[in-house]
């Protein structure tokens, strides 16, 4: 009976020491991604787009620490019914609104894709979260 309990212990021990490591990133947006944006394939500007969630919210920067940083105003996320698997993003901030769509949920490797319109000029983006 002590050897099962003590199992059980364990067990319990290391579950409760790998659940937090599991549930680091917390919210799907959460964390730093990169790749570019630019209206065709020729030409392309390079993306750091850095996102957080405090529980209430989403906030976040565009190429933060950059001269060219963008605070954003808004950032708005749904799950894609029914099967919510992909959620649908909205960011705004200082004149710049991108649209897209976050994909492979449950990977470290996420990406996100969609329109980016900038200082009226629009074009396509694609994102990997670090």
């Amino acid at each position: 009976m002590r050897k099962r309990t003590a199992g059980v212990i364990a067990i319990l021990a290391c579950l409760s020491v790998s659940a937090p490591a599991l549930a680091q990133y917390g919210h799907p947006l959460k964390g730093t991604w990169s790749g570019d944006w630019g209206p065709n394939a020729a030409t392309r500007n390079r993306v750091l787009l850095h996102l957080d969630w405090d529980g209430k919210a989403i906030t976040g920067s565009i190429n933060p620490g950059s001269p060219n940083a963008i605070t954003l105003t808004r950032v708005t996320a749904e799950p894609v019914q029914p099967t919510f698997d992909a959620w649908n993003v909205r960011m705004e901030g200082n004149g710049v609104v991108v649209e897209g769509k976050v994909v492979n949920l449950g990977s470290y490797e996420r990406t996100m894709s969609g329109t980016w319109t900038e200082k009226g000029q629009k074009g396509d983006f694609k994102l990997t979260r670090n």
